[in-house]
């Protein structure tokens, strides 16, 4: 066992806060496992008590702590124990991993956001970041502005999570890349509530949508005369965004000499309106987007190098729908609660065939293709259930590279019918062979076959059905995902429908050798 000590030789100490017990469990195991010394509290009200009564023995080197619990939050408790020692660092962890926790959690001064569920083993080695790091002190939390919904679970929308978070404070240029209808305007919008200048004003404009020869006029104004057409003086976008913050979508698609005149903004801070002769300065964030190979566009000259690395300073990529599977059941249950609110209607209600259907489908129109196809099942689908003949045309077909046959029973078959009388013991190490070419369709029903299975097993007298027939139900799904896919995890997640780490936790709870 490696034990990780600090500079004055002392191991490091970790205080857990939790009202989830198994949490402080498996937390308290695991660090103590790497040499750590580790106490936990039940609540936030126990452990500022011994916060109060400690000594610069036994003070902790790191804080774990649970956002949401009963009494003080972990926000709060951040709050309170920032104000005692500043230099602490904490680690939030939460179910609810939306943006407002993450931003909330860097706001408040937190070292790293930690949604569950989360890897154990990779807890050791953030705490030990943590206890070599100091914490830097934002400033006062304020209260958010209301925003769109950004909803993910999936770890890549995490990740975009944090870099909002971590972004708060800051007025630096950022570079959002994405797909087309991934969300990357809500993404910039949520920047710019979550920074410095959410009091001033924030303008989109997207390079592609507006005429070559007015996109000058559009970025820097005009004066009264300059052109055909030009009665009056003009305020430009930028102008009119001073001391907020300025998105430029689809800047890919920028001319080369409004590229040209856009560097030297960024360099100088000044322009002049078309036929203009006195200079202009404003203070403008840039926050720019677009779906193209940006790379491969400087490379192919199409796109200024130099502009390019002004506006790459951070980059955020938007994964696709497709990459974030898991989150396509949240997406569906929103849009469906929106839609029925618009239309002043009661919720479409999604059945497992169908939610099956949804997930698998490839989604190239992204988050902005989902959305309307829910407003399109809100109007259209007949009744409160939708069935597989209420989906719209498009997403009857074949999904994501399988077969209607496949689409038409989303739970694999095998799933019921290697379920034995009594379950194995000891789970046996699987391989992973070359998948076949085309596996044996399954032309009975699985739920009919689970049925007589659960007659029987209620008829013999038998109890802890659920606890037999689960663990070997996920296990079943696991051991074909993974010789499906060649034991790769993250495939194999994907196509599950779990994240990742999901996945590893069930392989280590049920005891499968890969």
């Amino acid at each position: 066992m490696n034990v990780m000590k600090l500079q004055d030789g002392v191991p490091i100490r970790v205080w857990i806060v939790d009202d989830d017990e198994s949490i402080r469990w498996v937390l308290e195991k695991s660090l103590t496992r790497e040499g750590m010394g580790v106490e936990s509290f039940p609540g936030a009200a126990e452990l500022l008590d011994a916060l109060a009564e400690a000594t610069p023995e036994n003070m902790p080197d790191v804080m774990i702590t649970d956002i949401r619990m009963p009494g003080l939050d972990g926000l709060e408790l951040m709050e309170r124990v920032r104000a005692a020692k500043p230099e602490l660092p904490v680690i939030i962890v939460t179910a609810h991993s939306d943006l407002d926790a993450a931003v909330s959690s860097f706001k408040g001064g937190a070292f790293e956001y930690l949604p569950k569920p989360f890897d154990v083993d990779s807890v050791a080695s953030l705490v030990r970041r943590a206890a070599q790091k100091r914490v830097v002190v934002t400033p006062e939390l304020k209260p958010l502005e209301p925003r769109a919904a950004i909803i993910g679970e999936a770890p890549a929308m995490q990740d975009v999570f944090r870099a909002i978070g971590r972004l708060s404070q800051s007025q630096i240029t950022v570079l959002i890349t994405g797909e087309s209808g991934t969300g990357k305007e809500l993404i910039a919008r949520a920047l710019h509530v979550n920074s410095p200048r959410a009091s001033k004003p924030f303008l989109a404009i997207n390079t592609a949508a507006i005429p070559k020869d007015l996109l000058e006029s559009e970025f820097f104004g005009h004066e009264r005369g300059s052109f055909t057409g030009a009665a009056m003086q003009r305020k430009g976008r930028f102008e009119q965004a001073d001391g907020g913050s300025l998105f430029l979508d689809e800047i890919g698609d920028m001319p080369a000499d409004l590229q040209t005149r856009l560097l030297r903004v960024l360099q100088d801070g000044q322009f002049y309106r078309v036929g203009g002769i006195s200079p202009i300065s404003v203070d403008v964030r840039i926050i720019a987007a677009t779906h193209q190979d940006l790379d491969r566009a400087v490379a192919e000259g199409r796109f200024r190098e130099d502009l390019y690395h002004r506006l790459n300073v951070i980059r955020i990529r938007i994964p696709p729908l497709r990459e974030r599977s898991e989150d396509i059941p949240l997406l569906l249950r929103h849009f469906l609660d929106a839609a029925a609110r618009e239309l002043k209607t009661e919720p479409k209600r999604l059945l497992p065939e169908v939610l099956a259907v949804l997930k698998a489908y490839d989604w190239h129109g992204n988050v902005r293709q989902l959305e309307n196809t829910c407003r399109w099942l809100t109007v259209m689908a007949p009744g409160q259930d939708v069935h597989l003949e209420d989906l719209p045309p498009e997403l009857r077909g074949r999904p994501s590279g399988e077969t209607s046959a496949v689409v038409a029973s989303p739970v694999p078959a095998v799933a019921v019918a290697t379920v034995p009388a009594v379950p194995p013991t000891a789970p046996a190490p699987i391989s992973y062979p070359a998948a076949p070419a085309s596996a044996p369709a399954f032309s009975g029903d699985w739920h009919e076959a689970l049925r007589l299975w659960a007659e029987g097993r209620f008829a013999n007298g038998d109890e802890d059905l659920l606890g037999h027939a689960a663990p070997l139900f996920e296990r079943t799904l696991i051991e074909v995902a993974l010789v499906a896919c060649k034991g790769q995890r993250q495939e194999a997640a994907r196509r599950l429908g779990w994240g990742r780490n999901t996945l590893t936790r069930k392989i280590k709870e049920l005891g499968i050798d890969d």
